[in-house]
């Protein structure tokens, strides 16, 4: 009688989040994709290397078309990773996969047959582990220097210091900048309307909260060089001063 010594080995899955960006595009398309252009020329450099999700829950849009926007946006060096919102009937082959909101995943493990075992496959998935939940904000207690990004969904970002042209702060909630922002401020990125951003000294390329943006051209010419806070009313980024 000849034994197995080895038994076979089991592949691992686990799951993981990531932060990625979420466009929710609007008929016209035509006009919407130059707003898109707009965003992206006065903002260099926004959406390179970046993975975007497309949410066209509120769309009106049949396959050939969702085909034809996921072309345009390619052109633009736009990465679309996957669909939220869409019917069966928008997919097909070769197309980014359907998504849904993300929540923490347990590991899942998916054993190889054994010699004599059934042939039937078994997917075993490990009971959740407890979550330690991460703190409400982060500290950064260095200047954030051009190409580098700080990205923090689960909170309040504070910088010590100034923003760099090129640099980024990504907060789930609030951002504060205690120096120059000279780069680009995205609160409330995982939708958080009461976000807000505070800043020294304001030189902004960029500023969006809950995904409503504004980029350098659009602001108070008055407001560049001091010390203000920003909100969201409706759909509007409002300003003060901060004395």
């Amino acid at each position: 009688m000849t034994e197995v010594l080895t038994e076979a080995r089991s592949i691992r899955i686990k799951g993981r989040s990531f932060l990625a960006l979420m466009l929710s595009p609007e008929n016209p398309l035509d006009e919407w994709l130059g707003r898109l252009d707009d965003l992206a020329g006065r903002s260099a450099g926004f959406f390179l290397e970046r993975p975007i999700v497309l949410d066209v829950a509120e769309l009106e849009i049949d396959r050939p078309q969702l085909k034809d926007l996921l072309g345009a946006l390619a052109k633009r060096n736009v990465r679309v990773m996957g669909i939220e919102g869409g019917r069966p009937s928008h997919f097909e082959p070769g197309m980014p996969p359907a998504m849904r909101g993300g929540r923490p995943a347990p590991d899942i493990e998916v054993p190889t047959d054994k010699p004599g075992a059934a042939t039937e496959s078994t997917i075993v998935v490990r009971p959740e582990a407890q979550i330690v939940r991460a703190p409400a904000s982060m500290i950064v207690r260095e200047p954030v220097r051009s190409g580098q990004s700080v990205i923090f969904p689960e909170g309040d970002v504070t910088v010590i210091g100034s923003v760099a042209s090129g640099a980024e702060i990504i907060a789930g909630g609030s951002v504060h900048i205690y120096g120059a922002l000279r780069g680009r401020a995205l609160a409330g990125s995982v939708g958080n309307p009461e976000a807000r951003i505070f800043c020294r000294r304001l030189e902004a390329e960029l500023l969006a909260i809950d995904g409503v943006y504004k980029t350098a051209d659009d602001m108070a010419p008055e407001l560049r060089g001091q010390a203000v806070q920003l909100w969201l009313d409706s759909d509007s980024i409002m300003a003060e001063r901060l004395n």
